[in-house]
């Protein structure tokens, strides 16, 4: 749902120099270095893009799905770290709190957040718990008005720039399974957090993640989401649901730039005295990719748009994720292609984006997760309705 037209387009103005100006030029730095300048981040404050979806009484801009993915398919034509550093913050960190939370932990934090004075962190991941979210192993023990939190989380982005973290721990060790999962707010700077070395990964350079190790981490009952036990893992998912979009949303934008930066060497490299964009077989990897993005942004849409419309969305947003990250990684082998040796080379960015895109079929739910929820409600569906 598009509620201001004018105003929407203002902002995606704002978002497209933004990204011409400030994030691709500084694309190299970001890759060589390994760290986003403090610059560049501050001017995300600015612009309020920590603050896309927390609703305005906190501070925040409170976009419709429709409109966040709107200023994702713009934000994200450059390298996927810059929008990693608010992703977590506009996304999974801060929407339990959002959909979940007592209004006095809204008012405590979402306006911290929509600022950016805080990051916010999603820590769910552990070493023995990810696609398997319930098997979660780390634990909240309630001692008086304190739970003792103790276990380790896995591969959590942003961490080491986090203020807070939306943690999922066991607070019923009886209940191995869902059931027994809740959700809490915990300030980084509690006592007993301690991090792991940054994760050395494939690609995503500027985008830092880590483990987290709570070590009889003392967190105030005051801070369990919505004051209750045993709904983490029913926040976890809904928050993911969402995020599902959000990702369909980032990768649609990365293979706009991808197929751009292609299409245009294509047309300035010449072989056999001609532009390569004139040999049917590179026009079919142009076409075939040029397709798939726009179905992957049509199906990225409708998902928003319905769930604007307050349906149930598990489907979609599954589908929507799911096309539209493994879409995102054909682009780009395809991209690399069309380059021949120049994509294997660092200097023109397509090995960079090949790297970086391959992390979108992983997280927020893997491709074979993705999967499993869409048939699995198909199945459902099918015997509701016989």
């Amino acid at each position: 749902m598009i509620r201001d037209p004018e105003i929407l387009e203002a902002l995606l103005d704002s978002v497209r120099r933004f990204v011409r100006e400030r994030l691709v030029p500084a694309e190299n730095e970001v890759a060589e270095t390994d760290e986003i300048p403090e610059s560049i981040v501050q001017e995300m404050r600015d612009l309020g893009l920590f603050g896309l979806t927390i609703p305005e009484k906190f501070g925040g801009l409170e976009l419709t799905m429709e409109e966040e993915v709107a200023v994702l398919l713009e934000l994200c034509q450059t390298s996927p770290s810059f929008r990693s550093i608010i992703g977590t913050t506009v996304g999974i960190g801060s929407q339990g709190i959002l959909m979940d939370g007592t209004p006095e932990q809204q008012a405590q934090w979402l306006p911290k957040l929509a600022t950016g004075e805080v990051i916010a962190s999603f820590a769910l991941t552990e070493p023995e718990a990810g696609s398997d979210a319930a098997s979660i192993r780390t634990t909240a023990i309630k001692n008086g008005d304190f739970y003792v939190i103790n276990g380790t989380k896995r591969y959590i982005t942003n961490a080491p720039h986090a203020g807070i973290f939306t943690l999922m721990a066991r607070t019923n060790p009886n209940d191995k399974g869902a059931g027994g999962v809740s959700s809490f707010i915990v300030d980084a700077k509690t006592p007993g957090i301690s991090f792991g070395k940054y994760d050395k990964k494939m690609g995503q350079r500027g985008a830092h993640t880590c483990d987290v190790i709570f070590d009889n981490v003392k967190v105030p009952a005051a801070n369990l989401i919505g004051l209750k036990e045993g709904q983490g893992f029913k926040t976890a998912m809904k928050v993911l649901e969402k995020g599902r979009i959000h990702i369909a949303a980032v990768a649609v934008g990365v293979a706009k730039r991808i197929l751009r930066d292609a299409l245009a060497y294509a047309l300035d490299r010449k072989q056999f005295g001609q532009s390569i964009c004139d040999f049917q077989l590179v026009q079919a990897m142009l076409a075939d990719s040029q397709a798939e993005l726009y179905a992957a942004e049509c199906m990225t849409v409708d998902a928003a748009r319905r769930r604007d419309a307050g349906l149930n969305v598990s489907t979609e947003a599954s589908s929507a994720k799911m096309f539209a990250t493994e879409m995102c990684g054909r682009v780009a082998d395809r991209a690399v292609q069309i380059l021949g040796g120049a994509g294997y080379m660092t200097e023109y960015g397509i090995e960079r984006f090949y790297r970086d895109v391959r992390l979108f079929r992983l997280y927020e739910g893997t491709t074979q997760i993705q999967q499993l929820i869409i048939a699995k409600n198909m199945i459902r569906e099918a015997r509701a309705n016989a």
